[in-house]
């Protein structure tokens, strides 16, 4: 048995996500979340002591999460963004961001808990400039991430055993931001954008901070291009 903390990246197919968990890699047994099987596989491939975790994030259950007895570290990186004025998003859009962005990241984590504890665990979720400042358009996903930032400050209280960080990154340059360029009918600039192993590497400043250290919070910003 592996003498390595495990840790549990969600969104782990792509993006910031893979970017995480190679970067976590080194010094961490990996269980990538995810929904694709195939591209779950090609990270995992990659990277000794990884392993797929495929599941449905909106429909996970506690059998999913057996066998998963010390936790080290869980990083929320899976999300989604539809874009839309406030007149012309239904319902549906409300329920499925908030859903995905929100409740699936509340349940996994509590059921989660009793690991995370053993382990005196640390939770990162990864956020958005949206969850500091709502723009025209981004009312569903601006709120779904304002109400997870209100989910890691009550965690944090909650769990003081815990290390609990938010990581509020600019745009990036991923498969996810390019449809939210097509989305606002602009160009797509990765110049502009972060890179998604720069995000990573704030996640990982965080998860290897010195014992006494619990970083809260990580805003990371383009050096040029929009906020969010």
């Amino acid at each position: 048995m592996s003498a390595r903390p495990t840790a549990l990246v969600t969104g782990a197919s792509r993006g910031v996500g893979a970017a995480v968990a190679r970067a976590l890699a080194p010094t961490h047994d990996l269980l990538l979340g995810g929904r694709d099987r195939d591209a779950l596989d090609g990270v995992a491939a990659e990277l000794p002591g990884a392993r797929p975790w495929p599941v449905e994030l909106t429909a996970v259950t506690a059998a999913d999460v057996a066998g998963i007895d010390r936790l080290g570290v869980l990083v929320h990186s899976a999300g989604v963004a539809t874009l839309g004025r406030i007149e012309e998003a239904p319902a549906e859009v409300w329920r499925r961001t908030m859903e995905v962005n929100v409740v699936a990241v509340a349940e996994l984590t509590r059921l989660l808990l009793p690991a995370l504890r053993a382990a005196g665990g640390h939770v990162v979720l990864v956020n958005s400039g949206a969850g500091r400042r709502a723009n025209p358009t981004w009312g569903s996903y601006a709120a779904s991430k304002f109400a997870l930032r209100a989910f890691a400050d009550a965690l944090r209280l909650e769990e003081p055993g815990l290390r609990v960080t938010t990581v509020y990154p600019g745009r990036v340059d991923t498969d996810m931001q390019r449809g939210v360029r097509e989305q606002e009918n602009g160009a797509y600039e990765p110049d502009k954008y972060l890179r998604a192993d720069s995000v990573a590497r704030a996640v990982l400043a965080a998860v290897t901070a010195s014992p006494d250290a619990h970083i809260t919070e990580i805003t990371v910003r383009p050096s040029a291009g929009p906020a969010n």
